[in-house]
């Protein structure tokens, strides 16, 4: 097993997280990636024509992506893999405009399990999709990444607030809102109107909706004096998005397989694009109808012979916290992927699954880890057990040890992107599953 990490991938990887600031353009990045590589665009309200040994993707709501490979001979099993393209955040209120001591500020909604400290004195941008109506009555979705510092919460100086070292309750509805600027007067449409001409040319539009968050401009790095670490927002979960993908175009397209990335994971995932929606259950019965056996008892056949990887980020053991986790299963950044295992099925893992996990990692000379959280404490999910209950699919969850999830800045291991990638690619290339 090397000890070095490969730079081409982990430039790619830190690219991507940089150009991907909201569920929606990351699936955009993704799908022009996809795209490079031969995937053929589908339409969900077009019939398809799919025919075997080709290479197909498609995207629900802009902010969920599946992209698949069928086999040269009828479509028997699928390998899997699965991820998430949201992140917890600020998200912008319909008014959001609001004013406090001259200053315009913007209202936010927490979106997920936030970290808040973090979020205070970092530069901020906001992006997301607007949706405006011209001149003749017609709409356009766009995206909008304002990409450069033109928002801040300010902390609270220690001398007005001597105990907040002593641990503060952060109020979200009356400390996190941003400052965007000195005014009593301005309007949020009108800082719409000058970004989308700027961004877009679009002039004389009317912003009718929007889905706007907050983000920290700061770049993605590598840290550490040999470059361990990647420190990035958004790693949970655009790093095993980026994996899944760079996987899924090395491998052998002559077998069967399928990504997908959905949205709305840190929210519970019930959504027409989530895990819990119908995205990934609709395309398997048209790829069934079409190349498989087209009937209820072959797609039954198709699920069960099938197996789902769900990549989403594990608790890496912290230096300065190492009672947080159980003494047998506290996973190393640069260990290796990790299987996560719950008795209460927060996570899909069963010994099935993962012991072919476990035989994956070794065929592809990759280190694997275990994580089970403290008898004493609780436990977070993913897409995993969702998928497994919506679908029926095999499941196991696995993924890259990290420390800071949900903060503003999350750290992982460079030489981890290589292991999980590697791992990800024998999975896929097996002819057999078990």
């Amino acid at each position: 097993m090397s000890e070095a990490f490969n730079a081409d991938r982990v430039t790619r990887l830190c690219d991507f997280l940089h150009q991907s600031p909201t569920p929606w353009h990351a699936t955009r990045c993704m799908a022009e990636r996809l795209e490079q590589a031969g995937f053929v665009r589908l339409e969900e309200t077009a019939n398809w024509q799919l025919e075997l040994g080709k290479r197909y993707y498609v995207t629900r709501n802009d902010s969920s992506v599946i992209a698949f490979q069928l086999p040269a001979e009828r479509l028997a099993s699928l390998r899997m893999l699965g991820a998430h393209t949201d992140s917890p955040g600020l998200r912008l209120k319909p008014n959001a405009t609001q004013y406090a001591a001259g200053w315009l500020q913007l209202g936010v909604q927490i979106y997920g399990g936030v970290l808040l400290a973090p979020w205070f004195d970092r530069d901020l941008g906001l992006a997301g999709r607007v949706h405006v109506r011209h001149a003749d009555g017609h709409l356009e979705s766009v995206l909008l990444n304002v990409d450069r510092p033109i928002a801040m919460v300010p902390s609270l100086a220690i001398h007005l607030d001597r105990d907040v070292n002593a641990g503060r309750v952060i109020n979200p509805q009356t400390q996190m809102s941003p400052v965007v600027m000195q005014s009593d007067s301005a309007q949020l449409s009108d800082l719409l109107a000058d970004w989308l001409e700027e961004q877009h040319g679009l002039r004389a539009v009317e912003v009718v909706d929007f889905e706007l968050g907050f983000y920290d401009v700061q770049p993605p790095s590598l840290v550490g004096l040999r470059q361990e670490l990647v420190a990035s927002a958004r790693l949970d979960n655009l790093l095993s998005c980026f994996v899944g993908l760079e996987a899924m175009l090395a491998c052998d397209a002559s077998q069967g397989a399928l990504l997908v990335a959905n949205d709305h994971e840190e929210v519970g995932s019930a959504s027409a694009c989530g895990a819990q929606g119908p995205f990934l259950g609709d395309v398997l019965k048209r790829l069934n109808a079409q190349v498989g056996g087209a009937t209820e008892e072959s797609l039954i056949q198709l699920i069960q012979s099938s197996l789902m990887i769900s990549c989403d980020n594990a608790h890496a053991l912290h230096p300065n916290f190492q009672d947080k986790h159980d003494e047998r299963h506290g996973p190393a950044i640069n260990g290796g992927p990790v299987i996560k295992v719950n008795a209460n099925q927060r996570y899909a893992t069963n010994s099935v699954t993962g012991a072919l996990f476990r035989d994956v990692c070794r065929e592809a000379d990759v280190p694997v880890q275990s994580f089970v959280t403290r008898s004493d404490m609780g436990c977070g999910s993913t897409i995993g057990p969702i998928t497994a209950t919506e679908v029926g699919v095999p499941t196991i969850d696995v993924g890259l040890p990290q420390w800071a999830m949900h903060s503003v800045r999350e750290t992982a291991g460079t030489r981890d992107v290589d292991y999980l990638t590697q791992a990800l690619t024998v999975f896929l290339n097996r002819s057999e599953l078990c």
